[in-house]
């Protein structure tokens, strides 16, 4: 849904517009293929349609929205296929960007991993499931940002604005599970040891562990045992089954 979307400042709209969007693609706000209609979206962060419209143009170019019809604006949409090329990629770029944070995380970063990942934590047990997806992405970002590498961190970005959606369908469906440990302990104890082989590794673990459910979600969407739903009021969920054909039906 779009609720949240607030611009507080009239100045440089579009930029402001554009990065709350962005963030919202990268965390989890949008469902996708979720349909964004610029005056609702406007309306939502109390600003005009211009800004908005030159705000999704950019989020098209950049590959984390896309245009159909020449009109239509939806939120990108991975097939299973497509998700598990793309983890492949991030294995390698998130791994380096973990590996690399190793030597430079301090203290005070590490404190604040362990703030986000509590966060974390108690947002999946209350079920306030966007704030997960949230604090999920700010944890991973504050250990990539931690390498000092922009570019790579750059490109992360990029991904994540393709990657970011498909964490709206983890919960409550495909919740993130860890046949031992929970992976972003043993990413803080990494850093804290400064191990760079080590900390790749417990990314990487985190990637694979974290998104085994998605997999299996997907293949149910491809199959048609599953698919996300728009109604006539704007608002998406995942249905499945009997509720999935009983909506067809209607």
């Amino acid at each position: 849904m779009l609720k949240g979307l607030k611009i507080s400042s009239r100045d440089n709209l579009t930029s402001r517009v554009y990065d709350q969007l962005r963030i919202g693609l990268m965390s989890g706000s949008f469902w996708p293929g979720q349909r964004l209609r610029v005056r609702e979206v406007a309306m939502a962060m109390g600003v005009s349609d211009t800004p908005v419209r030159e705000a999704m143009m950019q989020l098209v170019r950049e590959g984390g929205l896309e245009m159909r019809s020449g009109q239509t604006i939806n939120v990108v949409k991975l097939s299973r296929a497509r998700y598990l090329e793309l983890r492949e990629i991030r294995f390698q770029l998130e791994g380096m960007a973990t590996e690399k944070a190793a030597p430079l995380a301090t203290p005070e970063m590490i404190a604040e991993l362990e703030l986000r990942h509590a966060e974390l934590i108690e947002a999946e047990q209350t079920g306030d499931y966007e704030a997960a997806t949230l604090t999920n992405y700010q944890f991973h970002f504050l250990v990539y940002r931690t390498s000092g590498i922009q570019d790579l961190v750059s490109i992360l970005e990029s991904i994540w604005l393709r990657h970011g959606p498909m964490l709206r369908l983890l919960y409550p469906h495909a919740p993130p599970t860890y046949p031992a440990r929970h992976q972003h302990l043993n990413v803080m104890d990494a850093l804290r040891s400064k191990d760079p082989s080590l900390a790749r590794h417990a990314i990487v673990a985190d990637i694979i562990e974290g998104g085994k459910a998605m997999i299996d979600l997907l293949e149910q969407i491809e199959d048609g045992r599953a698919a996300i739903v728009e109604d006539e009021h704007g608002v998406v969920q995942l249905q499945f089954g009997a509720e999935l054909r009983k909506t067809s039906a209607a």
